[in-house]
Protein backbone atom coordinates (compact mmCIF):
# COMPACT_ATOMS: atom_id res chain seq x y z
CA UNK A 1 0.00 0.00 0.00
CA UNK A 2 2.77 2.50 0.71
CA UNK A 3 4.47 1.36 -2.40
CA UNK A 4 1.05 2.10 -3.98
CA UNK A 5 1.50 5.80 -2.75
CA UNK A 6 5.10 6.23 -3.57
CA UNK A 7 4.33 5.43 -7.05
CA UNK A 8 0.98 7.68 -7.29
CA UNK A 9 3.34 10.90 -5.57
CA UNK A 10 6.19 10.24 -8.16
CA UNK A 11 3.85 10.35 -11.14
CA UNK A 12 1.85 13.59 -9.42
CA UNK A 13 5.38 15.30 -9.34
CA UNK A 14 6.22 14.26 -12.82
CA UNK A 15 3.27 15.46 -14.74
CA UNK A 16 3.19 18.77 -12.51
CA UNK A 17 7.06 19.30 -13.93
CA UNK A 18 6.22 18.12 -16.86
CA UNK A 19 3.08 20.74 -17.15
CA UNK A 20 4.72 23.77 -15.18
CA UNK A 21 7.68 23.11 -18.00
CA UNK A 22 5.26 23.28 -20.60
CA UNK A 23 3.33 26.63 -19.24
CA UNK A 24 7.05 27.99 -18.87
CA UNK A 25 7.55 27.07 -22.31
CA UNK A 26 4.25 29.40 -23.75
CA UNK A 27 5.27 32.10 -22.11
CA UNK A 28 9.01 32.21 -23.09
CA UNK A 29 7.77 32.10 -26.95
CA UNK A 30 5.56 35.23 -26.26
CA UNK A 31 6.27 38.01 -28.46
CA UNK A 32 7.75 40.98 -26.65
CA UNK A 33 7.14 43.35 -25.22
CA UNK A 34 3.53 41.99 -23.53
CA UNK A 35 1.80 43.62 -20.67
CA UNK A 36 2.18 41.08 -17.11
CA UNK A 37 1.81 41.47 -13.42
CA UNK A 38 3.20 40.77 -10.32
CA UNK A 39 2.37 37.86 -9.05
CA UNK A 40 3.53 38.13 -5.78
CA UNK A 41 3.20 40.23 -2.69
CA UNK A 42 6.97 40.68 -2.76
CA UNK A 43 9.02 40.77 -5.53
CA UNK A 44 12.62 41.86 -6.71
CA UNK A 45 13.86 43.20 -9.69
CA UNK A 46 17.07 42.79 -10.42
CA UNK A 47 19.87 43.83 -12.34
CA UNK A 48 20.54 40.81 -14.75
CA UNK A 49 19.01 37.55 -15.12
CA UNK A 50 19.90 35.66 -12.30
CA UNK A 51 20.08 35.38 -8.87
CA UNK A 52 23.90 36.37 -8.55
CA UNK A 53 22.96 40.18 -9.92
CA UNK A 54 22.24 42.84 -7.22
CA UNK A 55 18.74 43.64 -6.56
CA UNK A 56 17.19 47.05 -7.99
CA UNK A 57 14.14 47.42 -6.60
CA UNK A 58 11.92 45.49 -4.16
CA UNK A 59 8.09 45.93 -5.45
CA UNK A 60 5.17 45.06 -2.92
CA UNK A 61 2.22 45.84 -4.98
CA UNK A 62 0.87 42.62 -5.81
CA UNK A 63 -0.91 43.19 -9.08
CA UNK A 64 0.91 45.60 -10.07
CA UNK A 65 1.30 46.43 -13.95
CA UNK A 66 4.64 45.46 -15.87
CA UNK A 67 5.72 45.53 -19.49
CA UNK A 68 7.37 42.54 -20.42
CA UNK A 69 10.40 43.87 -23.19
CA UNK A 70 12.61 41.04 -23.38
CA UNK A 71 12.91 37.04 -22.17
CA UNK A 72 16.40 35.12 -21.40
CA UNK A 73 15.28 31.80 -19.50
CA UNK A 74 12.91 31.78 -17.16
CA UNK A 75 13.72 35.62 -16.53
CA UNK A 76 11.76 38.78 -17.97
CA UNK A 77 12.89 42.35 -18.99
CA UNK A 78 10.20 44.29 -17.40
CA UNK A 79 9.53 47.68 -17.42
CA UNK A 80 7.75 49.42 -14.11
CA UNK A 81 5.32 52.61 -14.60
CA UNK A 82 7.71 54.69 -13.59
CA UNK A 83 10.15 53.62 -16.93
CA UNK A 84 12.58 51.71 -14.47
CA UNK A 85 13.61 48.07 -16.28
CA UNK A 86 15.20 45.61 -14.78
CA UNK A 87 14.87 41.49 -14.52
CA UNK A 88 12.48 39.22 -12.75
CA UNK A 89 11.78 35.22 -12.15
CA UNK A 90 8.74 34.14 -14.70
CA UNK A 91 7.56 33.10 -11.11
CA UNK A 92 6.98 36.52 -9.91
CA UNK A 93 4.88 37.35 -12.65
CA UNK A 94 1.12 36.63 -14.14
CA UNK A 95 -0.69 37.33 -17.42
CA UNK A 96 -3.31 38.47 -15.86
CA UNK A 97 -4.10 42.01 -17.06
CA UNK A 98 -4.12 44.78 -14.53
CA UNK A 99 -3.56 48.68 -15.18
CA UNK A 100 -2.09 51.57 -12.84
CA UNK A 101 -4.85 54.89 -12.58
CA UNK A 102 -2.12 57.90 -13.26
CA UNK A 103 -2.85 61.40 -14.04
CA UNK A 104 -3.48 64.30 -11.24
CA UNK A 105 -6.57 64.29 -9.51
CA UNK A 106 -9.38 62.05 -8.84
CA UNK A 107 -10.51 59.82 -11.84
CA UNK A 108 -14.53 58.90 -12.52
CA UNK A 109 -15.23 55.16 -13.17
CA UNK A 110 -18.39 55.24 -15.18
CA UNK A 111 -21.43 52.95 -15.45
CA UNK A 112 -20.67 52.78 -19.16
CA UNK A 113 -17.95 54.38 -21.90
CA UNK A 114 -19.10 57.29 -22.42
CA UNK A 115 -18.49 61.07 -21.00
CA UNK A 116 -21.84 61.52 -19.82
CA UNK A 117 -22.12 58.56 -18.10
CA UNK A 118 -23.11 58.18 -14.33
CA UNK A 119 -19.98 58.35 -12.29
CA UNK A 120 -19.93 54.73 -10.04
CA UNK A 121 -16.64 55.50 -7.88
CA UNK A 122 -13.83 57.55 -8.01
CA UNK A 123 -10.53 56.47 -7.75
CA UNK A 124 -6.96 58.26 -7.24
CA UNK A 125 -3.88 57.79 -8.58
CA UNK A 126 -1.75 54.83 -7.77
CA UNK A 127 -4.97 52.70 -7.86
CA UNK A 128 -4.07 48.92 -9.10
CA UNK A 129 -7.05 46.92 -11.13
CA UNK A 130 -8.20 44.38 -13.26
CA UNK A 131 -9.15 45.41 -17.03
CA UNK A 132 -10.70 43.80 -20.16
CA UNK A 133 -12.94 44.94 -23.17
CA UNK A 134 -11.18 48.39 -23.87
CA UNK A 135 -12.13 49.98 -26.60
CA UNK A 136 -12.14 53.41 -28.43
CA UNK A 137 -10.63 54.77 -25.34
CA UNK A 138 -12.40 53.41 -22.34
CA UNK A 139 -11.07 50.20 -20.35
CA UNK A 140 -13.36 48.13 -17.66
CA UNK A 141 -11.71 48.56 -14.68
CA UNK A 142 -12.00 46.59 -11.23
CA UNK A 143 -11.21 47.06 -8.06
CA UNK A 144 -12.02 44.71 -5.62
CA UNK A 145 -15.45 43.93 -7.06
CA UNK A 146 -16.00 47.61 -7.37
CA UNK A 147 -16.06 48.45 -11.39
CA UNK A 148 -16.85 50.56 -14.14
CA UNK A 149 -15.46 52.14 -17.15
CA UNK A 150 -12.52 54.50 -16.95
CA UNK A 151 -10.66 56.52 -19.74
CA UNK A 152 -7.59 54.82 -20.93
CA UNK A 153 -5.29 58.42 -20.82
CA UNK A 154 -5.35 57.72 -16.87
CA UNK A 155 -4.06 54.36 -17.44
CA UNK A 156 -0.75 53.19 -17.77
CA UNK A 157 -0.53 48.90 -18.16
CA UNK A 158 -3.75 49.27 -21.12
CA UNK A 159 -1.78 49.92 -24.58
CA UNK A 160 -1.86 47.31 -26.95
CA UNK A 161 1.05 46.18 -28.15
Amino acid sequence: MANQAKIIWQGVALCTAFFGAVALDAQAQQKTPYWASIEESEARMRTGPSTEFPVKWVYKRQNMPVKVVAVHSVWRKVEDPDGDQGWMHVRLLSPKRTALVVGSGIAALRETPQQTARIAWRVEPGVVGKIDECDKGWCRFDNAGRYGFIETDRLWGDEAL
